[in-house]
């Protein structure tokens, strides 16, 4: 069984835009931009043996408001300046009640099953609650990035960082002469 780094995209890869007062996924490639310290966070994970995978709800294109189009090529941009070994996308908006949309875990799931991926050594990085629900419904250790921004869910992540090379780094360390314990990750942290 093989071990994952699951990443949100956006406000995780790339950065959130804001709209009345609101973090919201850029709608054109003109806006998309990967947030600095992301290249060299997943070459890192990558080199320790990870498989990087990005889930991502990406309901502009059901709402009309982004076309697929452009989501995919902002997913070429990824492919072609990170080193991810999948992107797996939810397209639907809540009234779909999909499997797949997070606070789901859907696409984990399917991941997990396609790659062999031991979900209990994994991880879920993101900076929604929902991808935090997401992680724990998979059995991941959850990795929340906080911007400091309401959410509009519960959330009780394993632990919080302030950017995906932080989150990158604790993975790492978490590694080191792997245990797989929840417990020993709490006392990594100095939590509690």
């Amino acid at each position: 069984m093989r071990r994952a780094v699951f990443l949100d995209r956006d406000g995780v890869i790339n950065a959130n835009l804001e709209r009345d007062g609101r973090p919201v996924a850029p709608r054109t490639l003109e806006d998309f931009r990967i947030l600095p310290g992301v290249e060299d966070a997943v070459r890192r994970l990558k080199e320790r043996g990870f498989l990087v995978i990005v889930v991502t709800n990406q309901p502009d294109v059901a709402n009309g408001l982004t076309e697929r189009s452009t989501v995919d090529a902002m997913h070429d941009v990824i492919r072609a300046r990170l080193a991810v070994d999948d992107i797996r996308v939810c397209f639907h908006n809540d009234a779909a009640n999909c499997d797949c949309r997070k606070p789901k875990p859907g696409l984990i799931l399917a991941a997990a099953a396609a790659y062999a991926i031991d979900l209990a050594r994994s991880y879920v990085v993101g900076d929604r609650w929902r991808d935090v629900t997401a992680g724990r419904a998979a059995g991941c250790c959850t990795i929340f990035i906080d911007y400091g921004y309401s959410q509009d869910g519960p959330n009780h992540p394993d632990k919080v960082a302030k950017s995906l090379a932080e989150a990158a780094t604790f993975v790492l360390r978490d590694n080191q002469g792997y245990q797989p314990n929840f417990e020993r990750r709490k006392g990594l942290l100095g939590d509690e």
